[in-house]
C-alpha cells in the first residue's frame, strides 16, 4: 500500500541556490546523512542530471535504487519517479520551492514522497520511517544551503 507524506521548512537562501543544492546530486553524501553512494546514470540534452543511483542506509540494511528527475517544474519543483529498486516498489515524490511571501532571499521547500515496500511493514513503523526521511532530508538540506555544519539528527521525540 502505497504512503504518503509531506513536510515544508523555510531555508534562508534563494530558490535558485536551493535548487542548485538539489541537483547537485554527486555531493549528497557530503550532507545527506543516510545516503552512502550517489552516482548519476544518464544526463539529459542540457546536461542535467536524469537518471541517478543512490546507495542508502534503509531499515537497518543497505538499499539501491535509481531516480527518474523531472525538470519541467524547474528552478521551483524537482520531481522524481523510481526506476529500479531492490527495496522500494514506489519511491516517487518533489521538492517544491516557493519564494518566502514575507522574508527577502528565504525559500519554503515542501518535500512530497509516496513510497512503497517491496516487503510488508506494518503501517505505524512504515509512516514514521516516511516521516523520519522527510524531516531528516529538509534538516539536512537547509543546513548545506545554509552553510551550518552537517546536524547531529535526534529525531526519535517525534
Amino acid at each position: 500500500m502505497v504512503e504518503q507524506a509531506r513536510e515544508q521548512i523555510r531555508i534562508d537562501a534563494s530558490v535558485d541556490r536551493c535548487f542548485a543544492t538539489l541537483t547537485d546530486f554527486e555531493s549528497y553524501p557530503e550532507w545527506a546523512g543516510d545516503l552512502k553512494q550517489v552516482s548519476v546514470v544518464e544526463h539529459d540534452d542540457d546536461g542535467r542530471p536524469v537518471v541517478v543511483e543512490f546507495r542508502a542506509a534503509a531499515m537497518g540494511r543497505s538499499t539501491t535504487y535509481q531516480l527518474r528527475y523531472d525538470y519541467s517544474g524547474a528552478p521551483n519543483r524537482l520531481g522524481w519517479a523510481l526506476v529500479t529498486g531492490d527495496l522500494p516498489r514506489e519511491l516517487d515524490g518533489a521538492y517544491v520551492l516557493d519564494a518566502a511571501p514575507d522574508v527577502a532571499s528565504s525559500t519554503d521547500v515542501v518535500y512530497e514522497l509516496a513510497i512503497d515496500l517491496v516487503y510488508p511493514i506494518p503501517g505505524f513503523v512504515k509512516r514514521r520511517a516516511e516521516a523520519r526521511i522527510i524531516k531528516t532530508a529538509l534538516i539536512e538540506l537547509k543546513a548545506r544551503v545554509e552553510g551550518a555544519p552537517r546536524p547531529d539528527l535526534d529525531l526519535d521525540d517525534d
